[in-house]
């Protein structure tokens, strides 16, 4: 019998591991592994209310919104598309529910319906300009989020509070979440909780996820963005999954407006004013390429919770200045685009030694 020339292969090294983890893996890794390093550095170095665990969940109910509409931002970036009308549609649709349940005695479903149509009229109308006339897709959504604002304004121009006592009542619900709470100054145990909009947060990122992950639908975004031509070719519908994608993103934006409004229980033209640049900046954070075809819905909630760490810490530092904060966000974005580009490389050099 012929002697095997194969030599038994040595345990993988953590470069092979990484060498072999696809770009999506590898930035969601990034990106979960910087967020903890984050949080974990400010447990032990600033202490404080980053010890209780109140203050992780009251970020996830602050940012709740934000969450919501970076996933819809994730998923048009993961086609090579773009959305930058999102805040406006969010500050509309507070303005909208705000108006209807305070002027209008409306009820609280109707609102949520009315949120629901708004989000799906700005995705229908802008998914069908980008993909079946061919615009561009930032100069669509530019002229969304003005229309967006300009609607805001044209609805009522004034700030208030809404005093629905549906509404008000649905505001103040609290989901307590057991074994997290703490002992105040006065030695009194107080329950940890979160809002309603943070559960239906967590339950879009959970069904994107397997969308993305399991779907026929979700196969079709990746594709998409990773080389449209080549998913022509394999049968896959581009416009329709273009259109697809910018309908699921206004439907989000919809949604997370309304989850804003029960954040803030008010109206107002100035609200959710930066959010589009928030989602985007999360999206990238959490791994999500510019250029298409990378992206997880996974990496996006981390993002989220990075962008909100950081604003975090450098509040508890005492720079409560705006520009500590915008000069911080902007070096983590640079970095992650850095990244970002060290992965291009290191794709485009693996399918030249495969050539």
């Amino acid at each position: 019998m012929a002697a095997s020339n194969k030599t038994p292969k040595a345990g993988r090294g953590f470069g092979d591991k990484m060498k072999n983890m696809t770009d999506t893996n590898l930035l969601l890794t990034i990106t979960i592994v910087v967020f903890f390093v984050m949080y974990i550095g400010a447990m032990v170095f600033q202490g404080k209310g980053f010890l209780k665990p109140q203050t992780f969940f009251n970020i996830l109910n602050a940012q709740a919104a934000l969450i919501i509409t970076a996933c819809g931002m994730s998923l048009v970036m993961i086609t090579g598309s773009i959305d930058i009308s999102v805040g406006g549609v969010v500050a509309l649709v507070s303005m909208c529910c705000a108006v209807y349940l305070d002027f209008h005695n409306g009820n609280v479903f109707m609102a949520v319906v009315i949120s629901l149509l708004i989000g799906l009229a700005f995705g229908a109308v802008q998914g069908f300009l980008v993909a079946y006339l061919d615009i561009q897709p930032f100069i669509v959504s530019l002229a969304g989020m003005f229309f967006a604002r300009g609607m805001t304004t044209i609805v009522n121009t004034n700030p208030f509070n809404v005093q629905n006592e549906a509404f008000v009542a649905l505001k103040n619900t609290r989901v307590i979440v057991p074994g997290f709470g703490s002992v105040n100054k006065l030695g009194k145990y107080v329950n940890a909780y979160v809002e309603i909009g943070v559960i239906v947060a967590l339950l879009i990122v959970v069904l994107l996820f397997f969308v993305l992950r399991w779907t026929k639908l979700g196969r079709g975004f990746y594709a998409v963005g990773g080389n449209s031509q080549s998913a022509l070719m394999l049968g896959i519908n581009v416009k329709k999954t273009k259109f697809l994608a910018h309908l699921i993103c206004g439907l989000l934006a919809g949604i997370g407006g309304f989850v804003y409004f029960m954040h803030v229980g008010s109206g107002s033209a100035s609200h959710a004013s930066g959010m589009e640049m928030n989602a985007i900046a999360s999206s990238i954070i959490g791994g999500t390429m510019l250029t298409g075809g990378v992206g997880n819905i996974i990496g996006t909630f981390f993002g989220v919770l990075s962008l909100s760490t950081i604003q975090n810490i450098v509040s508890s530092a005492g720079l409560d200045d705006a520009w500590w904060t915008g000069i911080t966000i902007a070096t983590m974005l640079c970095l992650f685009l850095v990244i970002q580009s060290v992965v291009m490389a290191r794709k485009k050099s693996t399918l030249k030694g495969k050539g």
